[in-house]
């Protein structure tokens, strides 16, 4: 008799994780669960197509409606897991429901950091979740004046360049860092999103913090307060601090976690009736060669394939380089491998400032480490081939304007 396999959470990775048993022929039962009310959905149009007004909800669908139905698959919405009993293998939700598994899948993603001040006026949220999405995009329309974002990562700059490009309002980038994108480009690649925001009149105060807001007698903020004393008015705040793994419930049935639900090459947690896969997971990468986090669609897909295919009996293992993409304004920012701590060298092939480019970052042992692009695909799918190989080019050769990757694959 096949075995029972439950899903909790239905994000990007478990929507993978169940597709790809069916496709890696398990027949037995299967059962998606959901804390959200609505079908899965991309996450990455959110900032974007959504917020433009140029997406509909339907069309963010990961999987057809009708999918769940023909692959067999009894999907369950509106449902949190409120514990794992592990000698039992069963899993308690919210309504009082008890399930059965001979295999379980956490992949219960990542929640937005919480405002360690004061109590949030109404007019300041984060972007996680498509209601998220739904009360920013009405709380654009419903608003005028200036919009500030805190934090100056990827989804706040998208959101930032979004409303930029389709409100025409004023718009302030708070960060805390230095400059742009500290903890997921290079500076030369930060440099330029910056050069870009601020050639469209976005407002930008770099290393200082959002302390506080002011508010007015509708219980809305009016303004946010900066570390330095200065505060700039607004309408409407939007928060991108970062995220925290969702792992208490790992924590609670005592797997271990540490900064995410610690898991094996083959994402099995200490358990191995347990598997995790996604934002909510930390793992060994072989690429990096130590133990990381990470948040990105492609990690989510791949530690899913690989955790159903373990599942189906094959020795698969998770040693996929990452890579992943950002768009704001015109640009395409796409980057694969990680960047080193250290490096010995940045090498500039084109012109990123100028709207197409490259930026290749060697570690200081001299191998090729990471690849960031600027409106160049083609560029970023062959770097893509050529880490994912394991090969390395020299700094010489990437700095011949007449080099091209394909000639090494």
């Amino acid at each position: 008799m096949e075995r029972a396999i439950v899903a909790i959470g239905a994000s990007h990775a478990g929507v993978q994780f169940v597709a790809s048993l069916r496709e890696q022929g398990h027949t037995g039962q299967i059962t998606l669960v959901s804390d959200e009310p609505d079908f899965p959905y991309h996450k990455p149009p959110l900032s974007k197509a959504f917020m433009k007004g140029t997406a509909s909800v339907e069309s963010l669908n990961l999987r057809g409606p009708h999918f769940f139905q023909s692959a067999g698959i009894d999907f369950r919405r509106g449902l949190s897991a409120i514990g794992i009993d592990r000698a039992a293998r069963q899993v308690r939700f919210s309504d009082g429901s008890i399930l059965s598994y001979d295999v379980l899948m956490l992949a219960t993603g990542a929640r937005p950091r919480v405002w360690a001040g004061q109590a949030l006026p109404h007019n300041v949220s984060a972007l996680r979740s498509l209601n998220d999405a739904r009360r920013l995009h009405n709380a654009v329309a419903d608003t005028v004046g200036p919009i500030v974002v805190v934090g100056g990562g990827y989804v706040s700059l998208e959101l930032a360049a979004t409303w930029c490009m389709t409100t025409g309002r004023d718009i302030t980038i708070v960060n805390s860092a230095s400059r742009l994108l500290a903890r997921s480009a290079s500076p030369e690649l930060a440099a330029v999103v910056e050069n870009r925001f601020r050639a469209h009149g976005v407002g930008m105060r770099m290393g200082v913090q959002a302390r506080q807001f002011t508010i007015d007698a509708s219980g809305n903020a009016r303004g946010v307060v900066l570390s330095d004393g200065t505060e700039i008015p607004a309408s409407l705040v939007v928060l991108g601090t970062g995220v925290l793994p969702n792992q208490e419930l790992a924590l609670a049935a005592g797997l271990p976690c540490d900064g995410g639900i610690l898991v094996d090459e083959q994402c099995r947690t200490a358990d191995r009736a347990i598997f995790a896969a996604g934002d909510c997971t930390r793992h060994f990468n072989g690429y990096a060669g130590r133990q990381i986090r990470l948040e990105c669609v492609q990690n989510a897909h791949d530690q899913a394939r690989v955790a159903a295919a373990v599942i189906c009996g094959q020795d698969a293992r998770y040693h996929q380089v990452p890579w992943f993409w950002s768009d704001q304004f015109d640009m395409k920012f796409q980057t694969v491998g990680l960047l080193p701590d250290t490096r010995s060298l940045c090498v500039t092939r084109g012109t990123p400032r100028d709207g197409k480019g490259a930026y290749y970052h060697y570690d200081m042992a001299g191998k090729l480490a990471a690849i960031e692009t600027v409106n160049m695909p083609a560029e970023h799918m062959l770097g893509r081939k050529l880490l994912s190989a394991g090969m390395s080019v020299s700094a010489d050769r990437v700095a011949d304007p007449a080099f091209n990757i394909r000639q090494l694959l």
